[in-house]
């Protein structure tokens, strides 16, 4: 049986840190008010002139070095962001000119928060049908710019950055052992942006209504994190024939401490097995599991043999969880 096992991971990082102090004109005593409700103290910004190919191009270049894998041995190429470098072209496309991969097919795939995982799961499934034997996905997003600076509820959420995992195949019992992703349309208004297609395009009276900028109903989106997370963490260990405490680590979406501190105690896994970097990158909506990997893999954390869940959800609504075993 043909997997897809992770052969390198690398990240993107803005250089740019925002503390919390910069909310100050929102609320006072920002910092203590946004540590209180998120666990975020401080998050990266890129600069006017970066865009999302710029960091998920910096991911990509740091996991082919950390692979030592010659680009041109890369059969696809999948960005997997909200905030592509614009509608068109696929900024897969972009990366790929800037890295090289000239034999890869390159394209976009988008489940906001969720991208990264839905992303892993559609290079799982091109590398198990045999077609495709090494796949790098690169879950970069840029919220910045495209959040209301006025709204407190969402601003000071989010991060930008980049995570890049590439696949290859094997056929050693290791790599995405198993895997579910979901959609759920009837939630589609709880995130969104609502002048920024064709449904309502962007003018001057969506700009003056600040309708071209993100929006989420926080309340009713952490009651479905708190529903779906337990029941990605059920499935997706029944279907490989294991429990949760046989998992070693969890990589959960990284968009609330208090989400994690909720499930925790549901589920009676331990905090301590979830691994997070939310309080110095806050959400970074598609890199925020990937550059939680990379980070664990290069300090070494996790280590050869480890089973990790890696978990995301999202706008859509989407979810969904891939046990990688390493």
């Amino acid at each position: 049986m043909i997997h897809a096992e992770v052969l390198a991971t690398g990240s993107g990082i803005p250089e740019r840190v925002v503390t919390n102090d910069f909310f100050s004109y929102l609320v006072d005593n920002a910092d203590e008010w946004i540590r209180s409700r998120t666990g975020i103290s401080e998050r990266r910004f890129v600069s006017e002139d970066q865009a999302t190919s710029d960091l998920a191009t910096e991911a990509a270049r740091n996991a082919l070095a950390a692979g030592n894998i010659d680009p041109l041995s890369l059969d696809c190429l999948i960005v997997a962001t909200s905030t592509p470098d614009m509608y068109l072209p696929a900024t897969a496309c972009m990366v790929q000119k800037n890295i090289g991969a000239a034999k890869a097919v390159a394209f976009d795939m988008n489940a906001v928060c969720s991208s990264l995982v839905f992303g892993l799961e559609v290079a799982d499934n091109l590398i198990r049908s045999g077609k495709y034997k090494r796949v790098m996905v690169i879950g970069a997003d840029t919220y910045s710019k495209i959040l209301d600076f006025a709204d407190k509820t969402t601003c000071p959420l989010f991060g930008d950055g980049a995570g890049a995992v590439i696949l290859g195949a094997t056929e050693q019992p290791k790599g995405i052992i198993q895997s579910i992703v979901r959609s759920d349309g009837n939630g589609w208004e709880l995130i969104q942006i609502p002048s920024s297609g064709s449904r309502k395009p962007i003018t001057p009276a969506t700009i003056e209504a600040k309708e071209n900028t993100f929006k989420m109903e926080g309340k009713k989106v952490f009651v479905f994190a708190t529903d779906v997370i337990p029941e990605i963490i059920a499935e997706v260990t029944a279907k490989a024939g294991i429990k949760p405490t046989d998992l070693d680590y969890i990589i959960p979406h990284q968009a609330n401490v208090r989400i994690i501190d909720f499930i925790s105690k549901k589920t009676g896994i331990e905090k301590e097995r979830f691994l997070l970097n939310l309080d110095r990158f806050g959400n970074t909506a598609a890199a925020s599991v990937g550059l939680a990997l990379d980070e664990n893999l290069r300090n070494g954390t996790i280590k050869p043999g480890h089973q990790i869940l890696i978990m995301g959800f999202g706008g859509g609504l989407s979810w969904g969880g891939l046990l990688v075993r390493f």
